[in-house]
């Protein structure tokens, strides 16, 4: 079957064309297209040979030149990048030669001098184009100045509509009944869902989706955000995290939980009411151990929307310009899966302006204050720090997130509060204890440390071959020696930066 006979399926996107079009009668010598779903980009071209009525010529590495409309391939010879393109240079049709997967052949200083010659040589009565086609393309510096890149745009909402209905009917066809029933509710969620995917991977999802049980309902959709997710990982960089309304309830931190609460309704909401604007995000300081990651789940509990988690210290690759690219993609995967909270953890990791890293952090801040200036997809950011002191002022400028809390070392009566959900998650009762005294005897210590605390106490009971008793505890709270002790200086310091730049959580 030809590459073209696919066009109707892949659905071409009229405004896409047009510009593409326009694009190749302004006689742009070589278009870059960054594109995984090559069926589509195959769609788009066959109709623009169609319309504009020029040659067209596809090369592989497989099947070396083919021309397309003949549906000829040419000589053996022509498998070689070096004699494709000097074939291709003689011809005198005003063709448009698509190269796919030509990125590995970039490097190459012949073929790029090849590429460079090729795509200045034309005139106005022989011009030729030629589009590079690779999931990855970075051109070098010889063909930047003479290309142009072009973004192949995902399907909109009513052709990803058409596609899940084409998709219901024919699982109907091949059973040789009516279409698979499609829950309405559902389907509005699932379109939400598969927006920003290429048309080929959507329908993977909805056919998945349908397939699966012979219908469309909403329990097919956490499935379907989890292979959206792994489709979109960049490099599995980013932890995704869907089942979150149990983060919802914390201890403590009532600032921070009436401040989400108020803006919940309006996140979540498709367009946010006049005259307010989208909820964008907040940094979480404070205390290690006392709840900052917590909170930042908590947000996405509140919400009612999945988390994405991304750890700063993950991005960094020791290849030029690997570190920026890993936070693009980590950025454009968040707002593809929107709506969501991005939880940025341990943000000064990875945006401590430094001049030892050769500028890369710098870049990387860079790319994240332009990114939040400009972005206006429902995604939330919950970015935790620990130390303040190495963050650039342009990110904690205020504006730069909605709010800044600070998350101090809790106090009785939320240690109390602690200790009653550890006690419960281990399935032990707190009215059995006396927590407010354990709570006075636990002054200075983080929420990690009261788990810790309950963990080694359970440890000492179970070598003992008996239940945790009181006394477990008290001995356990003797021999620890918090970060409140051994740190203080540091957290006393962090505490008066934020007694006026924060707000307390």
């Amino acid at each position: 079957m030809n590459d073209f006979s696919l066009s109707a399926e892949a659905g071409v996107n009229p405004a896409e064309l047009a510009a593409l079009a326009a694009m190749i009668r302004a006689g742009t010598p070589l278009i870059a297209i960054e594109c995984h779903d090559e069926p589509q980009a195959m769609a788009l071209f066959g109709e623009l040979r169609r319309q504009m009525s020029r040659p067209l010529f596809k090369w592989t590495a497989a099947k070396g030149l083919v021309w397309v409309e003949r549906d000829q391939t040419l000589a053996s010879e022509f498998a070689e990048p070096e004699k494709a393109l000097g074939h291709l240079r003689q011809r005198r049709d005003r063709g448009i030669f698509l190269l796919m997967d030509f990125h590995h052949y970039l490097k190459d200083p012949v073929v790029v001098r090849h590429l460079r010659e090729m795509t200045r040589d034309g005139d106005g009565v022989h011009a030729r184009t030629v589009v590079l086609i690779s999931p990855s393309l970075e051109l070098p510096a010889e063909l930047e100045r003479q290309a142009r890149h072009f973004r192949m745009a995902p399907p909109d909402r009513d052709a990803l509509e058409r596609m899940v209905r084409e998709e219901a009917r024919r699982w109907g066809n091949q059973r040789g009944a009516g279409g698979a029933p499609i829950c309405e509710q559902a389907l509005e969620r699932l379109l939400t869902n598969l927006e920003g995917l290429t048309l080929k991977d959507a329908r993977r999802l909805a056919r998945n989706a349908i397939f699966d049980d012979g219908a469309l309902v909403e329990d097919d959709l956490p499935e379907v955000m989890q292979a959206k997710f792994e489709l979109l990982n960049p490099g599995g960089i980013l932890n995704f995290e869907l089942e979150t309304a149990r983060f919802s309830q914390i201890a403590g931190m009532p600032r921070l939980r009436q401040w989400l609460g108020t803006r919940a309704s309006v996140f979540t909401a498709a367009e946010p009411p006049p005259g307010l604007d989208m909820p964008r995000g907040m940094l979480l300081l404070g205390v290690q151990g006392c709840g900052k990651s917590l909170a930042a789940r908590a947000a996405a509990g509140l919400f009612g929307v999945p988390l994405l988690h991304l750890d700063c210290g993950s991005l960094f690759n020791r290849f030029h310009g690997e570190s920026e690219r890993n936070l693009r993609e980590s950025l454009q995967a968040a707002e593809l899966m929107a709506p969501c909270v991005l939880w940025i953890d341990e943000i000064e990791k990875g945006l401590a302006v430094s001049d030892s890293d050769g500028g890369t952090s710098r870049r990387m801040l860079g790319t994240l204050l332009t990114w939040m200036a400009e972005h206006r997809s429902r995604v939330f950011i919950a970015a935790t720090a620990n130390d303040i002191s190495i963050l650039p002022p342009e990110l904690v400028r205020k504006g730069r997130f909605d709010e800044i809390f600070f998350v101090d070392l809790p106090d009785e009566k939320t240690r109390a509060e602690i200790l009653a959900i550890h006690f419960q998650r281990r399935e032990l009762k707190p009215q059995l204890y006396p927590l407010d005294d354990i709570a006075r005897a636990t002054e200075g210590f983080s929420g990690a440390e009261l788990e810790h605390l309950v963990v080694a106490a359970l440890y000492v009971a179970h070598a003992r071959g008996e239940p945790m008793c009181t006394d477990d505890l008290m001995s356990e709270i003797d021999n620890t020696r918090p970060l409140s002790v051994t740190m203080a200086e540091p957290i006393d310091q962090l505490r008066q930066w934020a007694a006026s730049r924060a707000v307390a959580a």
